[in-house]
């Protein structure tokens, strides 16, 4: 879907906090997986468990980093992951359930080709691996893009 529409779509991963630490809820898949973090306690951190999921997971979408006070988990209901598409205007187009039974890409598909039916197909990003980190401003509601820190390519 990325490869798809990001020549006429901004997509992000925002990152929150951690959804199964070891010194919270741990799940036996994590364990299994070897997926063990404690929640982080610092910006810093939050960052480092990002960029290794960013690395684990070999994504190529920008990833943003929620801070501590979770303000975009809080505004998005974003626990413990969900799709959302919000439109140009700012408003919400498509709100996903809650994961991970909610978590339905082709849902999100299906309304992305209502707002892109011919996308352009850019060129593939080059390398998938997470680059640096820059701040990109504080989060609110209605912009996703604001109050959080990348690990990968911000525009």
């Amino acid at each position: 879907m990325y490869a798809t529409y990001r020549g006429d779509v901004e997509f992000y991963v925002v990152y929150i906090r951690e959804a199964h630490p070891t010194d919270g809820w741990q799940v036996g898949q994590n364990e299994r997986d070897k997926i063990l973090f404690e929640q982080p306690t610092s910006l810093d951190e939050r960052q480092q468990v990002a960029h290794q999921m960013c690395t684990a997971l070999k994504l190529s979408m920008p990833t943003l980093i929620d801070g501590l006070d979770d303000k975009v988990n809080q505004a998005y209901a974003g626990w413990p992951d969900r799709l959302y598409l919000v439109g140009r205007d700012g408003k919400v187009a498509f709100k996903g359930g809650p994961g991970p039974g909610g978590f339905r890409p082709h849902d999100l598909e299906v309304a992305l080709k209502e707002i892109v039916p011919n996308p352009s197909r850019p060129p593939a990003p080059k390398g998938s691996a997470p680059k640096g980190s820059a701040t990109k401003g504080s989060a609110t509601k209605g912009s996703a893009t604001k109050r959080a820190r990348t690990t990968g390519q911000a525009d």
